[in-house]
């Protein structure tokens, strides 16, 4: 059963793409905080009718037993949505609240189910008709309200209005076969609704994300861009603030030595290539909790926070010593040096304008070592005092 279940669900249910399911599940939280207490408090409030409208040769569970469940349920979930509707939603979280609100739906959707289903069976025959309204007005504003939760949508109108439907077409009356159909095409229509919206969701977040690529990275090297770099900056500031004056992490400035004469002899189509070997030796070389920046030109940026290894070594000597090796590129073999400048966080600087400055001094301090060299790549270090 499981393994249908799973089957149907791959069929039914496309997987959402992997670089946006924590956005798509926040967002879908989100939607249950802002619509299920409105929900949760309109299904409470019909409990009473519903057990006032219960035929009168039904068991008494069924009668009142149900409705009382279902109205305890409902002003459970209002409540406890209500109180955590102000939390910050997590990825973590997001994905409990829907497999909550899937649980939830189904089961709410079978104690309905069952009686709407009883109440027909026991009903008049002049009285069977509105049962099957109460049920389909029901699930079909339950379903409206979870329209993100595809799954507990569907749990919710294929548990709660396919019996009574089934009962309506089988009944032998034209009327009551009219209704029955009516309301399987407007649940099938809804459905289809959903689940269009459900696909228009996942392109918004597709795109929004490609936006966010292209206003935060640099198309060439595929390297976060100066913009990016400074809001991962300003995090880091604050992160480390928070920690005291024991924090410590290095901004570090790096310019390659020589790169227009390179860019003439071989043309810029090499020259692009051998920046994209440079910003893949600064990325292994820097590890991965830093954070390597491409800020134009062969101008590069890493962050070094402080959960990276590399803080516990001479920053510069390591990065450099990665480029030193030449590079193979379009049957040329090219070796290019590189000057790079640091500075500390909080001795050289408590902003970032100020660590920029001080790793920007230090790095034309080092240009500064090998201006004037012939023949050769050449590299140089200085560090912020």
């Amino acid at each position: 059963m499981k393994m249908i279940v799973a089957k149907f669900r791959q069929h039914v249910f496309l997987p959402i793409p992997r670089p946006i399911s924590d956005d798509f599940a926040v967002l879908r939280a989100t939607h249950i905080n802002s619509q299920t207490p409105l929900l949760f408090l309109m299904l409470f409030l019909t409990t009473p009718t519903a057990a006032f409208a219960s035929a009168e040769g039904a068991h008494p569970f069924i009668r009142f037993g149900l409705p009382a469940i279902m109205g305890m349920m409902c002003l459970a979930g209002f409540f406890k949505l209500v109180k955590t509707r102000h939390i910050v939603i997590s990825p973590k979280r997001a994905r409990r609240m829907i497999r909550e609100s899937d649980w939830v739906s189904g089961s709410g959707a079978v104690l309905c189910s069952v009686w709407c289903v009883v109440n027909w069976l026991y009903a008049a025959p002049e009285t069977r008709i509105y049962y099957p309204m109460i049920m389909a007005m029901g699930s079909l504003a339950t379903a409206y309200c979870l329209s993100t939760m595809r799954w507990a949508t569907v749990l919710n109108l294929g548990i709660g209005l396919i019996p009574i439907s089934a009962l309506l077409i089988l009944a032998g009356n034209r009327l009551d076969l009219a209704a029955g159909i009516s309301v399987f095409v407007a649940s099938a229509f809804l459905l289809r609704m959903i689940f269009l919206q459900h696909n228009g969701l996942v392109n918004l977040l597709l795109l929004q994300r490609q936006m966010h690529q292209l206003a935060t990275t640099d198309p060439l090297t595929g390297l976060l861009n100066r913009r990016a770099l400074g809001a991962r900056l300003d995090a880091e500031i604050g992160a480390a603030a928070n920690l005291g004056s024991e924090s410590r992490f290095a901004l570090a400035l790096l310019d390659l030595d020589g790169f227009k004469p390179i860019n003439d002899r071989y043309g810029h189509a090499t020259g692009d290539m051998l920046l994209r070997e440079v910003a893949n030796r600064l990325q292994a070389a820097s590890g991965q909790a830093a954070i390597v920046a491409r800020l134009g030109g062969d101008e590069f940026a890493i962050l070094v926070p402080q959960a990276s290894t590399l803080l516990s070594s001479v920053i510069g000597d390591h990065v450099l010593a990665a480029l030193v090796p030449p590079y193979q590129i379009g049957g040329h073999m090219i070796q290019i040096g590189a000057s790079i400048g640091v500075a500390y966080w909080p001795v050289d600087g408590t902003t970032p304008d100020a660590l920029f400055e001080t790793a920007d001094r230090a790095l034309y301090a080092a240009k500064a070592l090998v201006k004037g060299k012939r023949g050769g790549a050449h590299s140089a270090i200085s560090q912020a005092a």
